[in-house]
């Protein structure tokens, strides 16, 4: 009893830490600038709708925000076929070199990203990449390619080797039956994988901050940045709030809406393991 009342207690407390201040920056969004810092904790006295549209079109989240869906769009269309069929092969054959291979995938995961920021600028200058939305889905791929790669081989992992082997005796190659069995049976499993590599990239700031100067390039990070220091001149504390909100409403939409497939393959891999 007193465990599940700690327990209770405790998941009530971390409820508190992450509802509080989101509700503080939606309630902050719709105040002026004034009331922001004369009444930090109440409510507005009247609703200021216009921050919204003062952050979408003039702080130019609108510019920010397309930037970002390209960006996170074009890298998991990518990145999601690449990273499935290096899953596939891991967890499904075996080759000289494989485990030492799939070890390199995992180190991928440890290695700190200010440590690649120099070479990688470089890198992307010397190809003419710099400064443009190619180079930053290219360089995101990669980013994300270990992690990919480590979740998906488990999935694959799962898989009966008698469905391959029975699409095979059918008159299937290697890529048919990857693409027309294994991969659709895996599809939670992406789904997961492709949930959670959006909401990294979506909040994704160091690399690109290396990565992209003209502003007309920035992603929703970058330019929410740019907008915290504009409004400590501006004093315009309201449309930073409302650029917050927008920025975080597209995370938080996704969550919810796949929220029960995430639980159900989490508990099932859980279970499994």
């Amino acid at each position: 009893m007193r465990r599940a009342l700690g327990a209770g207690l405790g998941l009530a407390l971390y409820a508190l830490v992450v509802l509080v201040p989101l509700v503080w920056v939606l309630v902050g969004s719709l105040k002026t600038g004034s009331e922001v810092f004369s009444n930090p904790w109440g409510l507005p006295a009247s609703p200021q709708w216009q921050n919204y549209a003062d952050a979408w079109s003039q702080a130019g989240i609108s510019r920010y925000f397309l930037n970002s869906v390209v960006a996170t769009v074009g890298t998991l269309l990518v990145l999601i076929p690449i990273g499935a069929m290096a899953a596939y092969v891991f967890a499904k054959y075996t080759f000289w070199g494989s485990k030492g291979l799939f070890g390199m995938f995992l180190a991928g995961m440890m290695f700190p990203n200010f440590l690649v920021a120099v070479p990688l600028f470089l890198l992307m200058s010397e190809f003419g990449l710099l400064d443009t939305m190619i180079g930053l889905v290219l360089v995101y791929v990669s980013y994300s390619l270990s992690f990919t790669v480590f979740v998906l081989t488990g999935f694959f992992q799962r898989l009966p080797n008698e469905l391959m082997e029975a699409a095979m005796l059918d008159g299937c190659g290697h890529g048919r039956t990857f693409w027309r069995v294994m991969f659709p049976l895996a599809r939670p499993g992406v789904l997961v994988v492709a949930v959670f590599n959006a909401i990294g990239l979506w909040n994704e700031y160091p690399l690109a901050l290396v990565l992209l100067s003209r502003d007309e390039n920035r992603t929703l990070p970058l330019g929410l940045a740019d907008v915290v220091l504009r409004t400590e001149y501006q004093a315009n504390w309201g449309t930073l709030f409302a650029g917050l909100v927008i920025v975080m409403l597209p995370v938080m939409a996704v969550y919810w809406v796949f929220k029960d497939k995430i639980h159900e393959v989490m508990l099932a891999g859980a279970v499994k393991g």
